[in-house]
């Protein structure tokens, strides 16, 4: 007989106690966890409710921050320089968008422009914060902006507005100055953190833009203003769904910079260049003010503002000429003749008599070796007054150790040259001025040679402005104004004013160590060599205003060296083998107001034929633009003086006066024609 398993509770209060104490147990974890619910409801809906209220506003609205409008930059008469303007634009949001990649196919078919631009597009909206649009496409046409707003329903995450964009309406005149602007870049954010500051937030918003050369980065900070911001409202999806205008802020615009350049002068300038590279510069010798400075040839900045294609970059790099170099106060040049005004003022300190003479037979032997004169068949006997006007090298050669080199450079130092200026421009080069204490110093940084001594035949190449002296269109604009003020050692003034707040003047400066009489000689062999029918730029620096004349002097400068023999190259020669043409001059020469000075890299010809033209074209619209100037060339001519009538010259500042009668006994002069040796460290004038 099988039996089958059973279970059997010895008591039936056995078996209700086991399901109490289930229940028990079940129903206390019950309780317990609704009394933490409760309370933990409690805590959030009364205790807390404050902090989350705000945490679930912050939730709903978002600050979005907007760039704010950039300060303009204007010229000393309120023409805009630098300003904005508006700009159509198409914007792309990363997280609105279903696929990139498909998005901007469409948008491809839409602005086939943008396809050449597809990588750096991606690489942009994957950087940019969430929900941050980020340009496409800036500039764009009306058709243009038409075209993606009928498109835009079918393209999530695409968007057209109107922003504000940097604009320079003259383009490339005033490039090397102002500079450009363009987005920031990571080391704009490296400086913050070297610098131990707060990333500012607005760096990484992809409408901004940082401020890169000449003005608008020496202001970038004055320029910029103060971020503003949108309140909005976002869905669960951060879309924005409306604004809340009481929260927004409206953007501070940046403080405005004046200029001292005058825009007529400065596009002038530009213009007369041509398709010939070099930098010039004009400055008001009363109070320093410079009213152009350009550079060419030059580039248009309204390129960089939305980021320049490579190969156009490319194409502006590998130039030969350079458009991106700023000549006229990075790129140095040796002077040439136009240094001869500071080596004829160092004679003079010296104690040389400017009626001394020196026969000029067209060389200068020293030691082994013949420096030549420019004039290969000589000038003949020669003062300080003439030897400027006729930029003789060998009157330069004969008497300059008697100075010596480093009383040269003392003059040179006085004059402005070795120097950079504060005039809102970062990157100008001090130049070169040789001196014993130079040579000594540079031998030991560079170890380019052994003998750290000067020797006199290295002076003879300073003397008349070449060997290792290397200076810009600035200096010498500096050096020109200093001569025509005649008093005070004026300092360039480029920024006038910023936000207001005027600069203070380039006159507020000590006097020349320089007597007056000295300064007179050089200013009327000056005034010879552009008024005396003999001097060097006499056909190319009649201005044909009235009354008005210029003062000036011609240079044409080495720019490398030539064998024995060699001659300097015909009008086609190879570009980078030609030598740079120079000119500076000062106008009225008689009431001197302003002052130019123009350097013209691997010209055709040289000083006189090349610079001087085009720096009687700037001089002229300067002083037409003078309300003073121009009442004196509309009034008529006076009468002739009793003195011309007997063929007698005035005695008067800046005029051509005929060379001294030698009182005293002239310095030993040559009579025999050198030998053939060394070419002339000095061009045709």
């Amino acid at each position: 007989m099988s039996s089958e398993p059973s279970i059997f509770f010895s008591d039936v209060n056995e078996r209700q106690g086991s399901f109490l104490r289930r229940t028990f147990l079940l129903g206390g974890a019950t309780v317990l966890g609704l009394a933490a619910l409760s309370t933990r409801l409690g805590q959030l809906q009364i205790v807390q409710a404050r902090e989350y209220s705000t945490l679930s506003s912050n939730n709903q609205f978002n600050f979005r921050l907007t760039p704010p409008p950039r300060g303009r930059i204007v010229d000393r008469n309120g023409v805009t320089l630098a300003g904005n303007r508006p700009s159509f634009r198409v914007l792309v949001v990363r997280d609105e968008t279903r696929d990139l990649d498909e998005t901007l196919d469409l948008l491809g078919r839409l602005l086939p422009d943008t396809l050449e631009r597809r990588r750096s597009i991606i690489r942009e909206v994957n950087a940019a914060p969430r929900f941050v649009p980020v340009p496409v496409k800036s500039d764009l046409s009306w058709e243009e902006f038409a075209r993606v707003n009928v498109y835009a329903p079918e393209l999530p995450g695409v968007m057209a507005d109107m922003n504000e964009a940097r604009f320079y309406p003259f383009g490339g005149a005033f490039a090397h100055v102002i500079g450009y602007v363009a987005k920031p870049n990571d080391r704009d954010i490296q400086a913050y953190r070297d610098r131990g500051e707060e990333i500012d937030p607005i760096l990484y918003h992809p409408g901004f833009r940082v401020g890169r050369q000449g003005v608008e980065r020496t202001f970038d900070e004055q320029l910029r203003g103060e971020p503003g911001g949108q309140r909005v409202e976002v869905d669960a999806r951060g879309r924005v769904v409306g604004e809340d205008v009481g929260g927004s802020r409206p953007a501070v615009p940046g403080q405005d910079v004046v200029l001292t350049l005058d825009a007529d002068i400065q596009n002038r300038a530009l213009e007369v260049f041509g398709e010939e590279a070099g930098g010039a510069v004009v400055m008001d010798i009363r109070n320093g003010d410079v009213l152009a400075m350009v550079s060419a040839p030059s580039f248009d900045p309204n390129l960089f503002v939305s980021g320049v294609p490579s190969r156009i970059y490319r194409a502006l790099a590998d130039y030969e000429r350079k458009p991106l170099l700023d000549k006229a106060i990075y790129g140095t040049f040796p002077p040439g003749s136009t240094f001869k005004m500071t080596t004829a003022l160092a004679l003079l300190d010296a104690g040389i008599d400017p009626s001394e003479r020196v026969v000029c037979t067209g060389g200068y032997r020293y030691g082994n070796r013949t420096f030549r004169c420019w004039k290969a068949g000589g000038h003949g006997p020669q003062d300080m007054h003439n030897a400027i006007k006729n930029s003789c090298d060998t009157y330069f050669y004969h008497l300059c150790n008697r100075a010596g080199v480093d009383r040269i450079a003392r003059v040179a130092e006085s004059l402005g040259f070795g120097h950079t200026y504060e005039i809102g421009i970062a990157g100008q080069s001090a130049g070169i001025v040789p001196s014993t204490r130079w040579k000594r110093e540079y031998t030991e940084a560079t170890r380019w040679e052994d003998d750290p001594n000067w020797y006199p035949g290295e002076t003879l190449s300073v003397a008349i402005g070449q060997g290792a002296l290397a200076v810009n269109a600035l200096q010498l604009a500096v050096m020109t104004s200093r001569l025509a003020n005649g008093r005070k050692a004026i300092m360039p003034r480029l920024v006038k004013s910023v936000g207001g707040v005027e600069r203070p003047s380039g006159a507020a400066v000590p006097d020349l160590p320089f007597s007056r009489e000295h300064l007179d000689i050089v200013r009327n062999g000056m005034a010879a060599v552009a008024n005396d029918v003999t001097g060097t730029a006499y056909r190319n620096s009649q201005l044909g205003l009235g009354d008005i004349l210029m003062a000036g002097k011609t240079g044409t400068a080495q720019s490398r060296d030539y064998r024995a023999g060699e001659s300097r190259g015909p009008r086609n020669a190879i570009w980078n083998r030609r030598d740079h043409a120079l000119f500076v001059a000062f106008a009225p020469h008689d009431a001197p107001r302003y002052a130019v000075a123009l350097i013209i890299q691997h010209a055709p010809v040289g000083g006189s034929a090349d610079a001087a033209p085009r720096a009687r074209e700037i001089m002229k619209v300067a002083l037409l633009k003078d309300p003073d100037m121009r009442s004196r060339i509309e009034r008529p001519l006076p009468p002739p003086p009793a003195a011309e009538a007997t063929g007698e010259e005035p005695d008067n500042f800046g005029a051509a006066s005929t060379p001294p009668a030698a009182t005293q006994s002239a310095a030993p002069a040559q009579t025999a024609a050198p030998q053939p040796a060394a070419p002339s460290q000095e061009g045709p004038q």
